[in-house]
């Protein structure tokens, strides 16, 4: 899901400017950590997430911000010209030919630091594996 390189810069990014056991349970304090170019897109995404998962529950995992509603939702990091979001299969594969402009992987999609985040793909994206965490959670 996470490339080495990836992990890498997540490390650095969450170490910076703050004490790494408080950033490990504050994303307001990872926020404040990330490169300046990255805050308020990553404050944005937080937003958006928030309002597409109202009873998700927020925390940090594996060194960044992550939404838990029945189950893994979503993560998200700064890296130095991306924004990672990150969502557990198969919600990209599904979602290949809206994500086309993007580069993307099994679990994660990059969007550029200096573009506009795509407010109705990453709710669309987040509401799609809320789908999928509630189907899983009624099947046991």
């Amino acid at each position: 899901m996470i490339t080495t390189q990836e992990r890498k810069i997540v490390r650095r990014t969450t170490s910076k400017d703050t004490n790494k056991s408080y950033v490990k349970r504050d994303v307001e304090a990872y926020i404040k950590a990330a490169p300046k170019e990255a805050r308020a897109k990553l404050v944005q995404l937080r937003r958006i997430i928030k309002a597409a998962a109202p009873g998700a529950i927020e925390g940090i995992s594996y060194r960044m911000p992550y939404y838990n509603y029945n189950g893994a939702l979503v993560w998200f990091a700064a890296f130095k010209n991306h924004i990672g979001f990150f969502v557990r299969p198969p919600v990209i594969e599904q979602h290949k030919h809206e994500l086309k402009d993007y580069k993307t992987t099994k679990g994660t999609v990059r969007f550029p630091i200096g573009k506009p985040l795509p407010v109705a793909l990453i709710r669309k994206l987040v509401k799609a594996r809320i789908a999928k965490n509630d189907g899983a959670t009624k099947k046991t």
